[in-house]
């Protein structure tokens, strides 16, 4: 009787009154020692609240992740099972990351990207290392053809795709936009490819260059952004893996890919895919990805480079595969938690965990998508012009948003006119600096 009372109470407070109706077997203990059973069956989860105060944590993303990275709320057991609980919550947009969304819009790209990437990937190596696949070092999804497949399997197949894909041969040159921790350039170099790494990350650069000395590899290491790179002679193909999201400006990307590859050269890309731009979480903008990163919307990059007369050669859904990388990379992460805590602190260990057990559910239930896809330089004379993107006043910016849609010269800003991609806009906005 103590309970039922006990769950009628909880029912009409924050964060606890939406577990305790969730029908999925687990124990709820609250901070004066009462646990309350949800669902039917043995527990398969452990949610603890350690204060009053934790108990009515705000049902919203961003809520309940503070709560859990500041330890008011912790989590033992299946933590992918109470993401199930994830559509309840709400994700109002703050304020003040919608003005800070505006700023990075609007700065130099190369400095926000920089800050943006700094942000994510700034600490020691070690730290990524202890939960991704310890062949290649992929920061993006493998390809899986059974889930009992391991993340090395997984990584091994993808460059396998990869380098078929692209029709690579030995003496070939390729730039590998992102980089991560050099495995393309592992991969490719064994096969007599060289391969350029272009990255923004100084502590992953620094990784590749160590890694192409202490190991031989046909290889070389460029810190740079890519919208400013300019090769003494174009490559014969490019690849990237998981850096489109960094690169929202499509047109300028597709432009920049057109300019850097021969006649016949191909890029492959993949990437984490919404159907919406933009579509990123409160927690994720505060926590995880800063700047202007959003998930690709593939059918806004495929109809740019449609436009830039590319040739679509291959487009395919690897959602699966990126909730099973995910889910494995998740595990890892909770079999060094000891390890993370000691070197980078608790907080950081529960920000990633948040980040990692939900982004796996997420690609579980759909609500986000992953494909990866081949394009190839034709011999036709790109529709766009370099003028459309660069002048020697400055550099060009097109913004895509919920909000608002802007063109941004360096000396001016001109409106087009007419949205560049379905930005669902409800107006335009025209500044003069």
């Amino acid at each position: 009787m103590v309970q039922e009372l006990a769950k009628i109470t909880v029912a009409r407070t924050g964060l606890a009154a939406l577990v305790a109706q969730l029908n999925i077997p687990g124990e709820v203990h609250f901070p004066d020692g009462l646990i309350i059973p949800v669902g039917n069956g043995p527990p398969s989860f452990k949610l603890f609240f350690r204060s009053d105060a934790a108990v009515r944590t705000p049902m919203t993303e961003l809520g309940v992740g503070r709560a859990f990275i500041k330890g008011d709320i912790d989590i033992e057991g299946d933590v992918g099972r109470l993401f199930d609980a994830r559509s309840s919550l709400k994700d109002k947009v703050p304020l003040r990351q919608k003005i800070q969304f505006l700023w990075d819009s609007i700065r130099s790209t190369t400095s926000m990207n920089a800050d943006a990437i700094g942000n994510h990937y700034g600490r020691e190596d070690e730290f990524y290392l202890a939960f991704l696949d310890t062949s290649f070092r992929l920061y993006s999804h493998g390809l899986f053809e059974s889930p009992d497949d391991t993340i090395e399997q997984a990584s091994q197949r993808k460059l396998d795709t990869m380098f078929s894909e692209l029709g690579l041969k030995q003496g070939m040159r390729l730039l590998d936009i992102g980089g991560g921790w050099g495995g393309v350039t592992q991969y490719c170099s064994a096969r007599g490819v060289h391969v350029t790494t272009l990255t923004l990350a100084a502590a992953g650069a620094h990784y590749v260059r160590r890694l192409i000395s202490n190991a031989g590899l046909y290889g070389e290491v460029v810190l740079e952004d890519f919208f400013n790179h300019r090769p003494e002679q174009p490559y014969d193909h490019a690849v990237a893996l998981g850096s489109i999201e960094h690169m929202p400006d499509y047109r300028r990307y597709a432009r920049r890919v057109w300019d850097i590859l021969k006649p016949g050269g191909r890029l492959y890309l993949d990437g984490s895919a919404a159907v919406e731009k933009y579509a990123v979480s409160s927690f994720a903008r505060d926590y995880i990805w800063r700047g202007t990163h959003t998930f690709m919307t593939v059918q806004d990059v495929i109809a740019e480079l449609l436009n830039h007369e590319f040739g679509l050669l291959r487009v395919a859904n690897e959602t699966r595969d990126y909730h099973l990388t995910m889910l494995e990379w998740s595990k890892r992460l909770d079999a060094s938690k000891e390890a993370i805590i000691a070197g980078w602190g608790e907080a950081v260990y529960r920000k990633f965990r948040l980040f990692l057990w939900g982004g796996q559910h997420a690609f579980k239930v759909n609500s986000l998508q992953a494909y990866h896809l081949v394009v190839e330089r034709t011999a036709a004379k790109s529709i766009y012009s370099s003028s459309d993107f660069e002048s020697p006043r400055g550099t060009l910016l097109t913004v895509y948003s919920p909000i608002v849609v802007m063109t941004l010269l360096c000396d001016d800003i001109v409106f087009s006119g007419r949205a560049r991609g379905p930005s669902h806009c409800q107006y335009g906005l025209v500044l003069r600096k």
